[in-house]
């Protein structure tokens, strides 16, 4: 796939480039101002025309501490003031290859997928406004139909996921932007750290009218990009770094778009501080959530929901408790999907012990839970459906998450539509979380640290919302599917999100390469994973 990319780029690197090469290399113009509205862009440095000031270390930070682990982050940061150094004696290349060296090398490369699941969201976090509308925005689009290439110095496995899929948002049939960057060197099947050159010989040819934008070219971080236009372009549009210093970040209402799914156990983009910071809290993390988990095993909610509440751990109830049910049977609870520990803040808003049920969770999850094991699910409709309806009949208060899976963005994913025809009535909850340093879902790590991570967090906040109870089965006027529907709506509504109709298999497909099904490595047996 790799070589087939690189040999396209080459083919319409050639034909942009061939028109005027035949004279003498030229010095180009440089503007020092903003690129007219009419001119038609040919080369984009991505770094510095379209993402805010920012130095590239928090991006292979992310790679290092999400693909390699915090031992590789720890190595990454101790060398970062060498790394500064770098360009001031090899040049302005230097640290970027270094950052790729200690980030990558080692890396499975068929495993990578940080690229894809973990960097696209800090990425269109940063890209500018200005920038956005200079180079990519629709209106800009539409002016300029032809193809622009678009340089980044990071790998291309980095940045080319984040530009194709939620940035340059192909439009129209006949344009096909081209992405230059660097390939990363494998052997075996390993990334060695070492980056290949770019693989166009450039010299000597320049197309006659191509024009180019970058910006901040006198710091050492963008002089890479610079000379690569100086040797492109007629013409090079460049920002100061006074005047992209004032750049404000794209709201997310005008992203191409959203990021709706993403990995990784970061909740901070990590700065050279942020890392520090969170690399030195990680011990004590470990004891406190050690603490945690016995303060909440041992006593009661009314002790040890102050006691948690001391130690960072705290949560909120918006609105009132639901009425007491008036009917034999137990009462079904249907939430949205934020962590394996949605259905334990549920039973402390409720004072009451509940029952979870779920489609997958670890033997570990179980052991710590202060709500007792959870009923296993296995997506048999007709076995699913009669395990919680023998639960209701028992007078058990039920937690369902129908979703399937987590989601942490501002998004609901479809609800199953099981849950309607179980009983007359369900109750909606809206759940918000809140963490500080570590996000307590993954779809690609190992799924039993999921809780351990939660509780690592020096502080982090549950909300718990009790909505008006929603009539079902013989009671409601519609389908299990629109009433499934209907309560999505009001939960979303409540919480400020949108509704979606992508599935667990989608997240799974995205995110790890597979539809949320692997392999145990004892027997042959398959487990799902949420």
């Amino acid at each position: 796939m790799a070589a087939a990319d690189g040999q396209k780029n080459k083919l319409f690197f050639s034909k942009l480039l061939s028109h005027g090469g035949g004279g003498a290399l030229k010095r180009p113009v440089i503007h020092k101002r903003a690129p007219p509205a009419a001119a038609k862009l040919a080369v984009v440095d991505v770094e510095g025309a379209l993402l805010l000031p920012r130095s590239l270390f928090p991006y292979f930070m992310l790679v290092a501490v999400e693909a390699g682990g915090f031992l590789r982050g720890l190595v990454l940061l101790l060398l970062y003031p060498f790394i500064l150094a770098l360009p001031f004696f090899s040049g302005a290349d230097a640290a970027v290859r270094a950052m790729a060296f200690v980030a990558f090398c080692g890396l499975r490369a068929a495993r990578f997928r940080a690229g894809r699941a973990v960097l696209p969201r800090w990425l269109l976090q940063d890209v500018a406004l200005q920038g956005f509308d200079l180079a990519v925005s629709p209106a800009r689009r539409q002016r300029q139909s032809s193809s622009a290439l678009y340089v980044s110095r990071m790998p291309r496995v980095m940045v080319e996921p984040f530009l194709k899929e939620y940035l340059l948002i192909q439009d129209q049939e006949s344009r096909d932007d081209v992405i230059v960057a660097r390939e990363m060197k494998t052997t075996w099947g390993f990334y060695t750290g070492f980056m290949e050159d770019y693989q166009w010989d450039l010299a000597g040819v320049v197309e006659e009218d191509a024009i180019g934008f970058t910006g901040g070219s006198s710091s050492s971080s963008s002089m890479e990009s610079f000379f690569f236009l100086n040797s492109l372009c007629k013409e090079i549009y460049t920002i100061t770094d006074e005047e992209k210093a004032k750049w404000q970040p794209l709201p997310p209402r005008s992203h191409p778009r959203p990021v709706v799914f993403h990995d990784g156990r970061l909740a901070i983009l990590p700065t050279p501080l942020a890392i520090a910071a969170t690399l030195a809290w990680l011990p004590m993390g470990a004891l406190l959530a050690v603490a945690r988990i016995a303060i909440a095993l041992s006593l009661p909610y009314r002790l040890a929901t102050p006691l948690l509440a001391f130690t960072g751990q705290s949560w909120r109830l918006r609105g009132s408790l639901p009425p007491s049910a008036e009917h034999v049977n137990g009462q079904l609870y249907v939430c949205n999907h934020r962590t394996l520990i949605d259905p334990v803040y549920v039973s402390i808003a409720l004072n009451r012990p509940v029952r979870a049920v779920s489609y997958s969770l670890s033997r570990f999850s179980d052991l710590i839970s202060p709500i007792g094991a959870t009923v296993r699910l296995t997506r048999d409709r007709a076995h699913d459906g009669a395990a919680m309806a023998a639960l209701l009949q028992q007078g058990s208060q039920v937690v369902v998450c129908p979703e399937g899976t987590t989601c942490r963005e501002p998004y609901l994913l479809r609800f199953s539509p099981l849950f309607a025809e179980l009983t007359d009535g369900v109750v909606p909850v809206a759940l918000a979380v809140e963490t500080a340093m570590f996000h307590a879902t993954t779809a690609g790590g190992w799924k039993w640290l999921d809780p351990l991570y939660y509780l690592a967090n020096p502080r982090m906040c549950y909300t718990v919302e009790f909505l008006p109870r929603v009539e079902t089965k013989a009671k409601a006027k519609a389908s299990s599917a629109e009433v499934a529907n209907e309560v999505q709506r009001r939960v979303a509504e409540a919480l400020g999100y949108q509704c979606t109709m992508l599935t667990r298999k989608e997240k799974y497909r995205m995110l790890a390469g597979n539809h949320g099904v692997v392999q145990r490595r004892r027997g042959s047996s398959m487990e799902e994973r949420k």
